[in-house]
């Protein structure tokens, strides 16, 4: 029996309707599935100030920590808790103990530096600038190091290899300060056998990645020793980067494709990272 014309138009609508439901079937298949959307940089503060008659506090981060909210959610929470501690602190000892009159407040500023990235690592200075009454300020200067593939913040140590020989790493960094100190009068070379300042040891300096010539890699490393490290507190801080040669041996196959090529300067960069805030 043969269908009249408005069936047959109705079984090839219907036939074509299947077919191009298939189609759309097969091209769903053959298409790759979008990437998940990559984490968003969060919202929050950068700065934190109080002051009081008894303390000045503040606290400086650089906006690219946003884009690391497991970094910077846990960082900028600590920090402000230590800030609040401090200027509690500094209020029972000046109020239970006395002070001289017209004795300035205590002072703590806690700065992050500019950061230096590579396609995993993310680093950061910490400076720490401290006036609690005494002779004179102090300021500490550490490192900040995350690894962004393994969303944790890392150790220094955890850049070179299990039991990598550093011998040559600490005689490189030896010599740097040795030659940044021919350059500051009156100052006294450290060696290996120094009594009361000696050639700093790897496992007691603080590191941060070092900008470098090829982008998206760290041209070396700096290593921040802070006044009375190597010398009396008149010689001040050496912050001092080495090249990438002083230490390819000993880095860990794990971190050892985050450097390549030279730092954008090497020596003593301590003018260069002195206590500064971020551009706001």
């Amino acid at each position: 029996m043969i269908p009249s014309r408005p069936l047959r138009v109705l079984l090839v609508t219907a036939a074509v309707a299947a077919s191009l439901a298939a189609c759309q079937r097969n091209e769903k298949k053959d298409t790759p599935a979008a990437p998940a959307a990559s984490a968003h940089a969060v919202e929050g503060p950068l700065k934190y100030d109080s002051a009081t008659p008894y303390a000045k506090v503040s606290l400086s981060l650089p906006e690219a920590v946003l884009s690391y909210p497991a970094l910077y959610t846990p960082l900028y929470r600590d920090e402000v808790a230590k800030l609040k501690e401090y200027a509690e602190g500094a209020q029972a000892d000046r109020t239970e103990a006395g002070s001289p009159e017209g004795m300035p407040p205590y002072e703590k500023t806690i700065v992050y530096g500019a950061p230096i990235e590579t396609g995993r690592l993310f680093s950061l200075m910490r400076t720490d600038f401290d006036y609690s009454g005494g002779a004179h300020p102090n300021t500490v200067a550490t490192g900040l190091l995350w690894d962004k593939a393994e969303t944790r913040r890392i150790a220094a140590s955890d850049l070179f290899a299990d039991r990598a020989d550093t011998t040559n790493l600490e005689r490189a960094l030896c010599q740097a300060v040795n030659t940044a100190k021919t350059k500051r009068p009156g100052s006294t070379p450290v060696s290996t056998t120094g009594d009361m300042w000696a050639c700093p040891k790897l496992k007691d300096v603080a590191v941060t990645l070092a900008p470098g010539t090829v982008p998206g890699k760290a041209g070396g490393l700096t290593f921040l020793l802070d006044a009375y490290a190597v010398g009396p507190y008149v010689e001040g801080a050496y912050y001092l980067t080495l090249p990438l040669s002083a230490f390819q041996s000993a880095l860990s196959p794990e971190y050892a494709g985050e450097f390549q090529g030279e730092p954008t300067k090497a020596g003593d960069v301590t003018d260069d990272l002195r206590l500064k805030a971020p551009a706001a």
